[in-house]
C-alpha cells in the first residue's frame, strides 16, 4: 500500500547536526526552538494554547538508510529497531513531547526540543497525562541503558561508514 504524507510546517531549533543534540527531551531542559505551522494549516492550532505539552510528529529527514537492527545511544548491544528509538527507521517518523510555551500565530513556541534544525512537521498532538501516561513494569534493554542522553551522529546521513 502506498501511504503519502505531507509536511505540514518545519521545526526550527539550534541543533544543526546530530552530534552533540539531546536524543530526547528529557535531556533537552533549556533548549528552546519554534514550530512554523504553514498557513493552510493555522486554523487547526485552535485551543492548542491550553495545553503544557504537545507531541510533536516528524519526519527523520537527516537520517541514514533503515536498519533493522542498531546499537542504540544508550547501549553498546545491538537491538531490533522496534525496540529502539534511533531515527534509521523503515518509515523515519520521530515524536518528541515538548514543553508548549505560546502559540503565536502560526507558530509555536517550544522548549525541551531535541529535533534537527529544518526537521519536516508531519503532526502535533495534546498530551494528555489521562492518554499518555502508564505505568510500566518492563522496560527491556532501557533497563540497563547508560549514557549522556546526546546524540554522536551515528544515525545521521553520511554516516554509514562510521562504525557504531
Amino acid at each position: 500500500m502506498k501511504i503519502e504524507i505531507r509536511s505540514i510546517g518545519v521545526i526550527h531549533s539550534p541543533h544543526r547536526e546530530a552530534a552533540g543534540t539531546p536524543i530526547q527531551p528529557r535531556w533537552a531542559t533549556g533548549i528552546e526552538g519554534t514550530v512554523e505551522v504553514f498557513p493552510e494549516f493555522a486554523s487547526g492550532l485552535r485551543d492548542l494554547d491550553g495545553f503544557d505539552r504537545i507531541w510533536l510528529l516528524y519526519w527523520f529527514d537527516q537520517a541514514r538508510a533503515p536498519q533493522l537492527e542498531v546499537v542504540p545511544y544508550l547501549d553498546t548491544q545491538a537491538h531490533g529497531i522496534f525496540a529502539t528509538r534511533a531515527p534509521s527507521r523503515p518509515n523515519a517518523i520521530g515524536l518528541s513531547c515538548v514543553r508548549l510555551l505560546a502559540v503565536e500565530g502560526a507558530t509555536l513556541r517550544v522548549a525541551e526540543l531535541d529535533v534537527l534544525d529544518g526537521t519536516p512537521l508531519l503532526d502535533i498532538k495534546p498530551f494528555i497525562p489521562d492518554y499518555d501516561v502508564f505505568p510500566a513494569e518492563r522496560v527491556g534493554w532501557y533497563a540497563h541503558a547508560r549514557g549522556t542522553g546526546i546524540a554522536d551522529g551515528r544515525f545521521e546521513k553520511g554516516a554509514e561508514n562510521q562504525s557504531a
